[in-house]
């Protein structure tokens, strides 16, 4: 039988609103907004991030309705191996964003976010490299390059020893122009895309176009762990899972999906909820040795209400529901 949604009804009756602290500025916030819901099968996450569409954002409410509703594939493996993730911040400050996570193998590290400059980057780059002489490295900058800059970045990153490069410019074109110019140069720095698999109406189209080596699939942008891993299967590519800033009840979710791939060549960007100042449940995802292991999660009451976002935050988020659930698609 195939699956059904529920009524928007069963979704407003189980909706709660957060608004989390974080421990450093990550993409430009301080404070993490997200909706929780609670199915029969447990919790699902909607955090689409406010500046994202309603069209968009019904893809992350579907992804939540798979968690609360619908459930999770059988998974392949238990334990999850996860990178830290270090922001844009002055390389000083690595050391103690890194002895967050713990100890790990592979670190990604923000690059090219507006007002800092490639000798920030490189620095930043260096500095983790300094602290971390066998961990692998791989950078994401989020389409802040244009053609040009990226392949001068990361013919100089490259020095560090990169594992790829995540989304160095926004568009398909330019990301196929940008590995074809570091292929011809001799420069061994991976493509991964990001933003061309997530954001585009035909995600599988950076895989057609040959403009990356790999891609990294978040299962709430795609709009579930099934259809994450239709995605994985057509595209005929590595991937990395990643997350979008989630509780860790959207990690679960990303988990899931990590647990189920067939293969897992590479670390997951899973570790974000270390970059968290509170969370939505009392023994958060957290990596322990380099991994997570796969378990279920329980939002606690105590600290929903604790961090319950304001009444007309809360306003907010609910009319987006009722909006993003008009746009749903159908169940995978």
């Amino acid at each position: 039988m195939p699956l059904q949604h529920p009524s928007l009804e069963e979704l407003l009756s189980s909706a709660r609103v957060v608004a989390l602290p974080m421990r450093v500025k990550f993409r430009g916030i301080l404070e993490r907004e997200t909706l929780l819901l609670h199915g029969p099968l447990g919790w699902g996450e909607f955090g689409a991030f406010p500046e994202y569409g309603d069209a968009e954002a019904s893809r992350w409410l579907a992804s939540a309705i798979e968690a609360g509703w619908h459930g999770f594939p059988a998974p392949v493996r238990t334990s999850i191996p996860v990178n830290a993730t270090v922001p844009a911040v002055a390389a000083e400050r690595v050391p103690e964003i890194l002895a967050r996570f713990g100890r790990v193998d592979a670190v990604k590290v923000k690059v090219a976010e507006r007002g800092r400059t490639l000798d920030d980057d490189t620095s930043r780059v260096a500095a983790v490299r300094a602290a971390l002489p066998e961990a692998a490295i791989r950078v994401d900058a989020n389409g802040g390059w244009d053609i040009p800059a990226a392949v001068a970045a990361l013919t100089r990153l490259a020095d560090a020893g990169l594992e790829y490069a995540e989304q160095p410019v926004a568009e398909i074109d330019g990301l196929a122009e940008v590995r074809r110019r570091l292929r011809a140069a001799g420069v061994p720095v991976l493509i991964a895309a990001d933003e061309s698999v997530r954001k585009e109406e035909d995600p599988l189209k950076v895989a057609r176009a040959g403009a990356a080596d790999l891609l990294v699939v978040k299962v709430a942008p795609l709009g579930g762990v099934r259809r994450a891993l239709e995605l994985v299967a057509q595209a005929g590519m590595p991937a990395v899972v990643s997350s979008a800033l989630d509780t860790s009840v959207g990690i679960r979710a990303g988990l899931a999906l990590a647990a189920t791939l067939p293969e897992l060549p590479y670390a997951c960007g899973l570790g974000t909820v270390s970059l968290l100042a509170a969370d939505v449940v009392a023994e958060p995802l957290v990596a322990d040795d380099g991994a997570i292991a796969l378990r279920d999660v329980v939002a606690d009451e105590g600290l929903l209400e604790e961090y319950a976002a304001p009444a007309e935050r809360r306003e907010w988020w609910l009319a987006r529901l009722r909006r993003a659930y008009a746009l749903l698609p159908a169940p995978a």
